[in-house]
């Protein structure tokens, strides 16, 4: 299924299921700032099926036969007892169940051909360094490189594909050349490039700088270009913006804004537009990274809140966006990072801080970079 497939005025393209924040790492990242026992007031299994049965009513009468995307998150979502129920539950309502865990010994070769043969459709494994010393050293636990490279084997093994996840922030950047070649060498589907948002303990690190965000994006365009794995930015939706310049220079020789037809509807998928967040405890929000609760599902369906809160509809709407992302000729194809926003400006609708593109005619308030960034090298 891909974005443009989605209806995004009545359903998610993707919604998350933070199942528990329990978890036995302590990630310098971590927007769940989790902990090792579990919360009290984690939805029940029963909540959990119940929820899902209602995730699976986002395709009833949907334009494409299309199933609802479902990631099981955390924490660390093998922290569950009752995880393989709830992915085949989650599978026989009609949702395409994949799963985020962490990477610890609890991820072995056992557990996982069990929740594959429960019907898990992908699993998504964290890699942010290209060795064991810069990976470990930012999970905060030795051995949690290792642990995750073999459970990408054991995937392999088993035919369940693989996605690997990376955070891009300042500690991290120069690692992404070497995490490149291990997303090939282990066989992965897809990279999917988080740019850090600061909530929860990402609060204390230094992001890029808006000038080597740009430089980042342009890079993992020409790395799209010839990887057998395709490429995803999580939290930083102008890397839209940066391909459709790119191809339209190699096309015509001038980026001269979006091609015909581009601002009929919206493609890019942004928080509460296309993406939906349930937390442990039930409440729903557009974003993991975005913590304005819009309802509960223990009170309201999840499909309600996604379709009628008015939060989720605020930030559907594209022109309701202020500053400069409000100004922009890409905002229906990239819409800016409406989480990074709320945590700089407490406004999800104000512009995005990452991206340095000013519209043509713009006059308005542009942040700038805290400092001049180096260069960044693809290491080739």
């Amino acid at each position: 299924m891909r974005p443009t497939d989605v209806d995004t005025d009545r359903r998610p393209f993707v919604l998350v299921w933070e199942v528990t924040q329990a978890c036995d790492l302590a990630c310098d990242h971590c927007r769940a700032d989790a902990h090792p026992e579990r919360h009290p007031r984690e939805l029940t299994t029963a909540e959990g099926r119940a929820l899902l049965d209602d995730a699976a009513r986002f395709a009833d009468g949907a334009d494409t036969d299309t199933e609802q995307l479902v990631v099981l998150s955390g924490g660390d979502p093998m922290k569950r007892p009752d995880l393989p129920e709830l992915v085949r539950h989650g599978t026989d309502a009609g949702c395409r169940m994949t799963l985020t865990p962490s990477g610890t010994a609890g991820l072995d070769r056992e557990a996982l051909a069990e929740l594959h043969g429960r019907g898990l459709r992908r699993l998504a494994l964290s890699l942010d360094g290209g060795d064991a010393a810069s990976h470990d050293a930012f999970r905060g636990e030795t051995g949690s490189f290792e642990t995750t490279v073999r459970a990408a084997e054991h995937a392999r093994e088993l035919g369940l594909p693989l996605q690997v996840n990376t955070t891009v922030c300042a500690d991290t950047v120069e690692e992404l050349p070497a995490i490149r070649d291990l997303v090939r060498d282990l066989g992965a589907v897809l990279w999917s490039v988080f740019f850090l948002v600061p909530v929860g303990r990402g609060a204390t690190l230094d992001p890029v700088p808006p000038a080597r965000a740009e430089r980042v994006m342009e890079w993992l365009h020409e790395v799209r270009a010839d990887a057998p794995f395709a490429v995803k930015t999580t939290e930083a939706p102008f890397y839209r913006r940066v391909a459709m310049q790119r191809a339209r220079e190699e096309a015509e020789g001038g980026p001269d804004g979006p091609p015909s037809g581009a601002m009929e509807r919206r493609t890019g998928i942004v928080a509460g537009d296309g993406f939906a967040f349930v937390s442990h405890v039930g409440d729903v929000y557009p974003s993991g990274f975005l913590p304005e609760p819009a309802g509960n599902v223990r009170e309201s369906s999840v499909v309600d809140i996604y379709r009628e809160a008015d939060l989720f509809r605020r930030l559907r709407d594209r022109d309701a966006l202020s500053g400069k992302c409000g100004a922009c000729e890409f905002r229906a194809v990239c819409g800016g990072s409406r989480s990074r926003a709320y945590a700089h400006t407490g406004d999800p609708l104000a512009s995005d801080p990452l991206c340095p593109y000013v519209p043509e005619g713009y006059d308005g308030p542009v942040p700038g970079p805290a400092h001049e960034p180096r260069e960044f090298t693809t290491g080739d």
